[in-house]
């Protein structure tokens, strides 16, 4: 082995050889092993890895190999996702860039350049997750937009319009003003903006007094159809019923009465705009009301508003009307405000309540048995929290607008004649075919796309190849579990329950594992605007500073934001960011993935996995380097014998086997990940790796007993690491890989891959409670030695003689068994046992259950001086803490220090206040001696 771990050196070849042998590869013959199956959610193809992808990645690949080498028939399912508007405009920009647009190309050659762009640069994040190690099937790759599934959503609209559950009608949708199509709740962002409230008074018809209203969007009050108050609110009681002049405007419109207004918001009055506002629209249909649109399909004024202002921009129309309104004695006051804006995630325009022709799947009758799988435990949540969440969506779902007015995605299966009426089927001919249309009576497609969401609620069987009834369904349908993120029960989630259920009368899933999103150290959504975003690729390769601030910084419009985020980096990377290794990265994600939680992503916590990584490699040098070349116990005739130190890690090896994959089969990857880690580092590394060295370097009389222990030891050494790195595999897939493929043939093993080979189960008959026990005293007697020298200040190489005192006879003979052992590991030279007679000097004492372990002072450390040097210390941290504290309990400072900067004095005064203990605590030991 090298020397030091190199991640880069192995990573790409060693996933090419599981790629190429087709170790990802599952069968689709049912009678064989077991089957597991995961569906990866399928990311855009316009997309690049980011760290929502690689922590979610890491979790699947994680459960895929983990039960693959429990030996069941593995699947995890790759695919993309057609992501409808994204992916129209990465290609618009481009054809953009051209001087033309899509509709210079029409929507056949706009549609071929796409899928021309997707052949050569739509497959950026498949391969960023073959970085990442995910042993996904590559061979049954599937894109939503493939003949088969494609197939499987006409039949699914189709069927779905036949029992009359997809439907044309005009409905309130979010509208982006700038693509020129409805979008989803999820393709909206909604921050918090500087805005205004705008008081406007309406006059009374019948001349006998006005009732104002505020409103955060006047342009609106044109297609204004009532004003509404409580019902109880006792200053408006004589007012309902009445009408008032809609000014600037020559329609009057009625004052109704509403449960929905609150009295103690603005004036308690609200104007309601059916046409342009949610709430309004609810309200409208509740006391029908006139539902007026004034908008264009690009946010500007149409034809039904006051002639004056017909095609002003929305935002020049507010200017007007806030000007004639002031002019005609109407505007009371404007007030500053800040509010929740809606933006587009691709445009970035405002979003505009707009009321459109748009298709709809009607989903109460599909919600009801999504809901009953749940409730009867046919599908569970984990953490099992969730389910309520499912349920306050499910129970208060409306119909889903499923159709998008652009041209990439699939076009929706429906013709109309010349008098509008409708024909569905899976293609034109199949319509004609239908209703008898000759090939002269004039058809024409709907313009139409499906929300890609529709396609997405068909992946877990329409990957397997439904509608067809074929040995992948049979296989792996119910998938196993479902991992996502919170974000996504209800748009993806709850739509895949309908769907499965509804056509192929089955779950999709058993279970869902939702898991928290990854922010940055302190907490902070990852953002661009916050300059906080990390690049998981960056993180497995490394990054200079001048390329990291750069991308940080690349295409930012305000330079003052620009200067911060670029300082902000430069302060927290000053040397760029080192590479990491995809291990590394994996294993941060893995051992804070505690089920449900965000996880804050630590620099200091990768660095700290990837020197675990190191710890490993260094280890496994070691046991090649003691161990190839010589009997390891493999053979028949190799003569062994087991010191108290291998059966102990042998026992100790079979308690972490079993946490381990208990933890892994209920989603603690975090614990099964701990569980490795203090195995690795704590017991195999820092002790029994110590303790096999006086065992290997023996040069004992009895050569024959000697060998044989030697044997047993060596054979321990790999047999234990052999089973460590299976243990770790799911986890770390790399490393992993290449010691193993060192070690096993020490093991007697001769196999291609660590991948299939079997995953490590417990053996209750190999945990010797006796060596557990007299390995833990050993530990306990060196550890105090070792905490005495820490206290003291005794120089960890210096022999001590030490005494014992008040130890059972059990003590004696296990000191009997151990003296050369304990001499070595905690530098003693001698160990001599008290009587009751002798006078005890003046000692530091260690406690090994009853056993006392003195170590006398006298020589090794100047008492007095001691003293003097602890008072020092104590004296210098209470100042420290002191102010510290003060300015903890400064107002001022709290409410204007940025949040880290508050949080990192508080973290200096918890560290300080630990050490003053620790101080203290060492003086009163000095003075008890």
């Amino acid at each position: 082995m090298e020397k030091t771990y190199q991640p880069h050196t192995i990573e790409q070849r060693w996933y090419e050889t599981w790629e190429n042998n087709g170790y990802f590869s599952a069968s689709s013959d049912a009678t064989e092993n077991p089957s597991y199956c995961i569906m990866i959610p399928p990311p855009n193809v316009t997309g690049r890895l980011h760290m929502g992808h690689a922590f979610q990645d890491t979790i699947m690949d994680a459960l895929t190999r983990y039960h693959r080498m429990k030996g069941e028939n593995a699947l995890w399912q790759p695919g993309t996702d057609h992501a409808g508007i994204a992916t129209q405009m990465v290609v618009e920009r481009l054809i953009n860039a051209e001087g033309k647009t899509r509709h210079d190309l029409g929507r056949e050659k706009f549609i071929e350049k796409i899928w021309d762009w997707k052949e050569h640069s739509g497959n950026t994040i498949t391969q960023q997750l073959r970085r990442m190690g995910a042993s996904l099937d590559w061979e049954r790759e599937r894109f939503t937009m493939d003949d088969g599934l494609s197939e499987a959503v006409k039949e699914v609209f189709v069927r779905l319009y036949e029992e009359d559950l997809i439907y044309r009608g005009k409905r309130l949708v979010n509208w982006d003003p700038v693509l020129h199509t409805a979008v989803s709740d999820l393709e909206v962002i909604s921050e918090e903006e500087n805005g205004h409230f705008w008081y406007m008074c309406y006059p009374l018809s019948d001349g006998s007094g006005d009732i104002t209203v505020a409103t955060t969007r006047p342009e609106t009050m044109l297609g204004d159809s009532a004003v509404a108050v409580h019902p109880d609110d006792e200053r408006f009681q004589a007012m309902i019923g009445k009408t008032i002049k809609l000014p600037l405007t020559d329609r009057e419109i009625p004052i109704i009465a509403d449960d929905y207004v609150d009295p103690e918001f603005g004036t308690g009055c609200v104007k309601i705009t059916p046409a342009h506002d949610f709430n309004d629209y609810e309200m409208g249909k509740r006391h029908d009301l006139p539902i007026l649109n004034i908008l264009t399909i690009d946010a500007a004024i149409n034809d039904d508003a006051p002639e004056k202002y017909r095609g002003m921009d929305r935002y020049v129309a507010r200017k007007a009307i806030v000007k004639d309104l002031e002019e005609a004695g109407l505007l009371i006051k404007i007030e500053d405000h800040k509010l929740m804006v809606p933006r587009g995630d691709r445009s970035g325009a405002v979003i505009e309540p707009y009321l459109t022709d748009q298709w709809y799947v009607k989903v109460a009758p599909l919600a009801e048995p999504a809901i009953k799988a749940v409730q009867d435990g046919d599908i569970k949540f984990v953490p099992d929290n969730w389910k309520n969440t499912y349920y306050e969506w499910m129970n208060n779902i409306e119909d889903w607008c499923i159709s998008r007015q652009i041209w990439w995605g699939h076009r929706i299966p429906a013709w109309y004649d010349d008098e509008g009426n409708v024909y569905v089927g899976h293609d034109e001919a199949a319509v004609r075919e239908k209703h008898q249309l000759d090939k002269e009576f004039v058809l024409k497609q709907d313009d139409d796309v499906l929300d890609t969401w529709f396609s997405s609620a068909l992946w877990p069987f329409s990957t397997l190849g439904w509608p067809e009834k074929t040995a992948e369904l049979e296989t792996f349908y119910p998938t196993n579990v479902l991992v996502t993120g919170f974000d996504i029960i209800f748009f993806w989630v709850a739509r895949m329950i309908m769907m499965g259920l509804k056509f192929t009368g089955e779950v999709p899933f058993k279970e869902v594992y939702v898991h928290g999103l990854v922010r940055d150290s302190h907490g902070h959504k990852m953002s661009k605007s916050k300059g906080n975003v990390l690049d998981p690729i960056d993180l497995i390769d490394g990054i200079e500073l001048e390329t990291l601030v750069n991308k940080r910084t690349k295409g930012m419009m305000q330079p003052q934001m620009a200067k911060k985020i670029e300082k902000q980096t430069r302060k927290e990377f000053k040397d760029g960011i080192p590479a990491f290794g995809t291990d590394a990265l994996r294993f941060t994600f893995a051992i804070q993935a505690t089920t449900g939680r965000d996880i804050k992503f630590d620099m200091g916590r990768i660095e700290g996995y990837r020197n675990f990584c190191n710890k490993l490699w260094n280890a496994s040098r070691y046991v090649l380097m003691n161990t190839e070349g010589h009997d390891c116990g493999i053979e028949a005739n190799s003569q062994m014998d087991y010191s108290l130190a291998d059966k102990w890690i042998i026992s100790r090896l079979q308690e972490t086997k079993k946490i381990v994959a208990d933890s892994l089969d209920t989603y603690r990857l975090d614990i099964a990940a701990q569980a490795i880690y203090e195995f690795t580092w704590n017991e195999y590394c820092d002790w029994y790796l110590e303790l096999s060295k006086s065992v290997l370097s023996s040069n004992q009389e009895d050569t024959q007993n000697n060998a044989a222990k030697q044997c047993g030891t060596r054979h321990t050494l790999v047999t234990v690491l052999e089973t460590l790195l299976r243990l770790s595999h799911p986890i770390m897939p790399y490393i992993t890989e290449e010691i193993w493929q060192k070690v096993a043939p020490l093991t007697g093993v001769q196999q291609d891959t660590i991948m299939l080979q079997a995953f490590p189960s417990a053996d209750t008959a190999n945990i010797d409670n006796n060596a557990l026990q007299e390995m833990n005293w050993l530990q306990q007697f060196v550890l105090g030695v070792r905490q005495i020298r820490s206290g003291y200040d005794i120089k960890p190489g210096k022999k001590l003689d030490i005494l014992l005192d008040n130890g059972s006879d059990e003590d004696q003979q296990r000191l009997i068994n151990n003296e050369a052992m304990l001499k070595t590991l905690a530098k003693l030279e001698s160990i001599t046992w008290l009587n009751n007679s002798d006078n005890i000097p003046e000692s530091a004492i260690a406690l090994v259950g009853n056993m006392k372990i003195l170590i006398p002072m006298a020589g090794i450390i100047d008492i007095a001086a001691e003293k003097e040097r602890l008072n020092k210390e104590i004296v210098y941290n209470q100042g420290f803490a002191v102010k510290l504290e003060g300015k903890l309990s400064n107002e001022n400072f709290i409410s204007r220090a940025p949040e880290n900067v508050v949080a990192h004095e508080r973290q200096k005064l918890a560290e300080t206040q630990d050490k003053l203990k620790n101080l203290i605590g060492q003086l009163e030991k000095l003075k008890n001696i």
